[in-house]
């Protein structure tokens, strides 16, 4: 059984068809009803939900007991734990201490990728309500989802009462009442927040140093036997430890004070700072929401998908993760909020979901890991983009063409597609494969953001087997497919394998040998079959290849590495197409990797596209210069399309550490002479003066020059008198004695009769006449 979050009320704001939830309007963004002023000075934000949407503070507000503003030991809960907050805050003791004298917790957020602003520290007094109620917005039966404790006729609604639709009884008042001491242990301060099973509290262990703790009620079923059950089973919640996963100290039961009822209570730490969601509510000066940058909404799913993986290794679900559930205090996050993890044994608890979030095989299939990355990879979409998640994508994504992030980075929009893709099998298969392809995606995205590269060695592919387009004899004519195909990387060799040290040094040699040896391999595993499919590859034998693939397929459905060598096989018979759709479905698997945007940027370009290849060579390049083909490709498709000066931009950046260096340069060369004005011969003549090239490569490129140099001559813009070109004067006879010069030098070197006799005859053709 799973129970959904409170309902939806449509939008009030004029001409929009959204649905308000939390407060807001899923399409406009906007609240359905004016909101408090902020009292904190110099602030014109106006409060929702209990904290300001500018400063994100609650407002200010008389103080309470001398003794709820006792020392803090560091143990902290953010106010807004879980659910909607309502009413007031109230501060009353000092203002947290600063960063320069407080204890360093300096976590590992923005993977070292990007810097994420810090939140302090809250101080708990602060969070506490000052009049604790639900909106009658937020107020719907917690069985059949119906709406109750709504006002009418001016009256305002009941706060407990029965449901009129199935008649279950219902309550918004706390519980538990600042004074009352819950267990003989902990004392309570106030609310903080109201949630799923009710109201959360603040409260102070007296029997541990005065800590501040967090009281959050199970679920009342109305029956104390079933109530004791429920505790006893949850108690294995305590056992779970991560520093990103807020710890559970205990668990206690007390009465309610109206009906006597045992009431079940999970005590746990206090996290001080913000939720995500409270981080998503800040607003653009038009008042619409204003989302996380993509950067930044990566960086938080980064750092929480391990808390989820230890959940998952201790064999237990999250099963409800959404914004309002995590935290981030200083520079490190909490996941908050455990009342909703089960075992992944458990088919018979309650399961809670929050429409908009949730998978939508839950009511058929349950809650597994697939439905938690589900709910993580919609929870990162909802962070950086405005878009009706709740009803008109309550299960997929808006298109690019309406979501300019999406646009703009398109590895980010398959990495969202996977992980909220509607067939449980297609989403990533653990939290840890996650964190591999949202890493590479965050370095895609940082880089586009600041020109700088941000590499990284993968463990899925080998680097390039060869730089293909790069030879400057040859450049820039058109790929050739096959070699293409055999320059691409290859997929790892599983470590697991049993095969996988044999196969480390046993292989080796042309393809003749390397079929040898696999054929007699002493196992023969799934790694040293795929191995023979690359010599097959190797040796041009692709119908063998095929049929191994063929068989491998059969015993391993679903391997993307088939795939891969299905789409080199197709490059390999000259069929560019097929081979563009096997590589775009392993893009979408593994979209933080750099192979398949390689193999897919060199396929479009093989099947002419250019446009599409451009785009992909530069999301490579510009990400990893480690891929020095993309660099290649890239210039190839500028100069296709006439953009020579990023074309030349292209290649001259491949650094001089390189091994390319050399051959990037001379393609600089070679396209500044297909440009071919007087500023680009300049610019070459400059290049090839500035490399340290053999007599014969500078003679060759020399003569490329100087000879495109003379159809400068006579033109209709005639070159600057002082304008020389590989110190050679822009004049019909000064580039004819100079196209002599190396022509002769070039004979010179000619290691044969019939070069030389021919290289001299192009000497005699272009010497300057004499009359002498």
């Amino acid at each position: 059984m799973t129970r959904s979050a409170a309902g939806t009320t449509p939008c009030e704001q004029p001409g929009c068809g959204g649905t308000v939830e939390d407060g807001y309007c899923g399409i406009c963004g906007l609240a359905p009803e004016p909101a408090a002023r902020c009292g904190q000075p110099g602030c014109t934000g106006t409060v929702e939900d209990g904290y300001c949407t500018v400063c994100g503070l609650a407002p200010v507000s008389t103080p309470i007991a001398a003794s709820v503003t006792g020392r803090s030991t560091g143990n902290s809960y953010s106010g807004t734990f879980t659910g909607t907050s309502a009413g007031g805050s109230r501060r009353t003791s000092n203002r947290t201490r600063s960063s320069r004298t407080a204890r360093s917790t300096r976590g590992g957020l923005g993977a070292g990728l990007v810097e994420i602003p810090r939140v302090e520290r809250r101080d708990p007094a602060t969070a506490i309500m000052v009049d604790p109620q639900v909106p009658e917005r937020d107020r719907f039966c917690s069985r059949c989802g119906k709406q109750v404790g709504r006002g009418h006729d001016g009256l305002p609604g009941r706060t407990e009462g029965f449901c009129a639709h199935c008649g279950t009884a219902y309550s918004f008042s706390p519980k538990l009442h600042p004074g009352d001491l819950v267990a003989g242990q902990y004392e309570v301060l106030g609310c903080l927040a109201h949630g799923g099973l009710g109201w959360v509290y603040l409260a102070r262990d007296r029997n541990v140093s005065d800590r501040w703790v967090v009281l959050k009620g199970l679920l009342d079923s109305g029956d104390a036997d079933a109530m004791a059950a429920a505790a006893a089973e949850r108690r294995f919640l305590a056992s779970v430890e991560h520093p990103n996963i807020v710890r559970i100290y205990n668990f206690v039961e007390h009465p309610d004070p109206h009906t006597g009822a045992i009431v079940g209570y999970i005590v746990m730490e206090y996290v001080g700072g913000a939720s995500l969601k409270e981080l998503r509510s800040r607003r653009a000066p038009d008042g619409t929401l204003e989302p996380l940058s993509p950067a930044t909404g990566l960086a938080y799913m980064l750092e929480i998908l391990p808390a989820m993986s230890h959940l998952h290794a201790s064999g237990l679900l999250y099963c409800d993760f959404k914004p309002d559930n995590v935290i981030q205090f200083e520079e490190q996050l909490k996941l908050i909020d455990l009342g909703a993890v089960r075992r992944m044994d458990d088919d018979d608890s309650v399961g809670y979901k929050t429409d908009g979030y949730c998978a939508p095989e839950l009511e058929t299939r349950g809650a597994s890991v697939e439905s938690d990355l589900y709910t993580i990879g919609r929870t990162l979409a909802v962070l950086i983009f405005n878009f009706d998640y709740r009803r008109a994508h309550r299960f997929d994504l808006p298109s690019p063409a309406d979501v300019p992030v999406l646009a703009q980075h398109p590895s980010l929009h398959r990495f969202l597609l996977r992980a909220t893709a509607a067939d449980p099998d297609e989403r990533f298969g653990s939290a840890a494969e996650m964190v591999e392809q949202g890493t590479g995606v965050l370095r895609e995205v940082v880089a586009a953001q600041d020109g700088k590269p941000r590499p990284a060695m993968s463990v899925r592919f080998t680097p390039e087997r060869a730089v293909f387009g790069a030879d400057p004899a040859e450049w820039p004519q058109p790929l050739r497919p096959a070699a293409v195909a055999a320059a691409l990387p290859v997929p790892m060799v599983d470590v697991a394998d049993a095969a996988a040290g044999w196969l480390a040094g046993a292989v080796g040699g042309d393809a003749a040998r390397q079929i040898a040896a696999l054929s007699a391999a002493p196992i023969q595993t799934y790694e040293v079959r795929l191995a023979l499919v690359r010599a097959y590859l190797q040796a041009g034998d692709l119908g063998t290849a095929t049929a191994d693939l063929d068989q491998l397929e059969e015993s391993e459905d679903g391997d993307w590495r088939i795939g891969w060598y299905r789409g080199l096989t197709a490059l390999a018979a000259g069929d560019p197409a097929t081979a563009r759709d096997r590589f775009e479905e392993i893009y979408t698997a593994l979209p933080g990797e750099a192979a398949p945007k390689l193999a897919l940027a060199a396929t479009a370009e093989c099947a002419g596209d250019p446009a599409a290849a451009a785009r992909l060579y530069d999301l490579v390049w510009r990400t990893d210069h480690g891929w020095p083909s993309a660099a290649f490709g890239l210039a190839r498709c500028l100069v296709t399309a006439g953009d020579f000066d990023r074309a030349i931009a292209a290649v001259e950046s491949v650094p001089e550490s390189a091994g390319q260096y050399l051959p990037a340069r001379l393609a600089a060369v070679r396209i500044r002479v297909r440009a071919a004005s007087e500023r680009y011969l300049v610019e070459a003549g400059q290049t090839l003066d500035a490399l340290d090239l053999d007599p014969e490569r500078q003679a060759r490129f020399s003569i490329q020059v100087l000879d495109a140099a003379r159809s400068l001559v006579g033109t209709s813009s005639p070159a600057d008198a002082g304008t020389r070109i590989l110190n050679c004067a822009l004049t019909e006879r000064a580039l004819r004695t100079a196209l002599e010069a190396q022509y002769r030098e070039l004979a010179r070197l000619a290691t044969n009769r019939v070069s030389r006799r021919d290289l001299v005859n192009r000497a005699n053709a272009v010497r300057p006449m004499s009359w002498v």
